[in-house]
């Protein structure tokens, strides 16, 4: 199937979505958490009368056990690759970020590259999170790809939408204007985040388009949050979720008080600070990857349907046995490796094309848009 992106300037590439003849088997019948992987069943007793995420972190009783539950080492196989610190210039002030390169000995031709923005609820993490920067490492070397990381301000003291949101444009604009220097091939730019940060990577190729007539080859969003008030679960995923300690649950209420942290009192009339609320027609193509265990399912999973219907090319992948957040546990763990694997494929793989649409690995041209896989 194809889809074209509205010609709004020389900026917007024309794309075509193909799709490979991967699939994978769905889980079905009643939930059980033994599927979830044996490495996180066995930490979650260290967790067990846990209250929420941000009620968790506000505790300084519960630090010591809640930093065993999350401290993992790193893959012995992490990948080790030079990095570099500068600012992008914004309109709060310059944004720092990290830029991760391909070793030295590998070819120097212009490469893809990935924009990257971690999550942590829009009050949490920065260029040393797992989430950022072991994803950034491992994205870096398997794709062979320049990765940018963006340490966006926090809605923390203060700060509100549209602070972040307008970091991450900020960032992402020096990036397509600094290829050359960056050493990267300007049609082949793919921005994406994780969680918080896949609400703000979706917010600024929103704005992007509007207001630079540019878009990215791809958007890749991981276990993301879309809509203000998170869209009802389906009745396996809730009873699937109420078997899990409640830290790690991330329910309606929890993401009412999230977002509602973000807005502040800032209106979202054009939906950069909840894409789901944005108009989605002529989005580039869009890889949404979750975990099977993660309330946000719900928002990504209706996400994936209005870019159907918007003729948005997306491919929607399922990771079975992961919690939300699992960009932030080791490439060791069998499911994160293969997590990792469909984003690092779809960096080097999405590419602007002369025909109609784009290129998106993922699925086959007969199938609809939105081919929901579980990997």
């Amino acid at each position: 199937m194809t889809a074209r992106l509205g010609a709004r300037s020389k900026h917007v590439a024309t794309l075509s979505l193909t799709r490979a003849s991967i699939t994978f088997p769905f889980r079905t019948g009643s939930p059980d958490l033994m599927t979830l992987h044996a490495s996180i069943l066995a930490r979650l007793s260290l967790i067990e009368g846990f209250p929420s995420w941000r009620q968790t972190l506000g505790d300084p009783a519960l630090q010591p056990r809640l930093r065993e539950y999350r401290t993992w080492e790193p893959s012995a196989t992490l990948p080790s690759t030079p990095t570099r610190h500068e600012r992008a210039p914004g309109a709060h002030g310059p944004v720092p970020v990290r830029i991760y390169q391909p070793p030295p000995s590998a070819p120097q031709s212009p490469r893809p590259a990935l924009v990257w923005v971690h999550g942590g609820g829009w009050v949490s993490g920065d260029l040393d999170s797992t989430e950022a920067d072991w994803t950034a490492r491992e994205v870096c070397v398997r794709a062979d790809a320049v990765v940018v990381s963006v340490d966006y301000r926090l809605a923390v003291g203060g700060v509100a939408y549209p602070v972040p949101h307008d970091d991450v444009v900020a960032a992402v604009r020096w990036v397509r204007d600094s290829s050359a220097v960056l050493g990267i091939d300007p049609d082949r730019i793919t921005v994406g985040g994780a969680s918080a940060g896949a609400n703000l990577a979706a917010g600024a190729v929103l704005r992007l388009r509007d207001d630079d007539g540019w878009l990215p080859v791809a958007l890749v969003l991981a276990y993301s949050v879309m809509h203000p008030a998170l869209p009802a679960l389906s009745a396996e995923l809730a009873e699937a979720l109420a078997k899990l300690p409640r830290m790690v649950q991330v329910l309606a209420e929890d993401v009412t008080v999230m977002t509602a942290n973000y807005l502040g009192d800032a209106a979202d009339p054009h939906g950069y600070a909840m894409p789901a609320d944005g108009v989605l027609g002529g989005l580039c193509p869009t890889l949404l990857l979750d975990a099977e265990y993660d309330g946000l399912r719900a928002s990504s999973e209706a996400f994936a349907a209005a870019l159907a219907k918007a003729r948005v090319p997306v491919r929607h992948v399922t990771v079975p046995g992961l919690l939300h957040g699992f960009l932030s546990l080791p490439a060791s763990l069998e499911p994160v490796d293969h997590g990792l694997a469909v984003l690092a494929e779809t960096v080097v793989h999405a590419r602007p094309s002369r025909a109609a649409c784009g290129v998106l690995p993922g699925a086959d041209d007969e199938r609809p848009a939105r081919d929901e896989e579980s990997e």
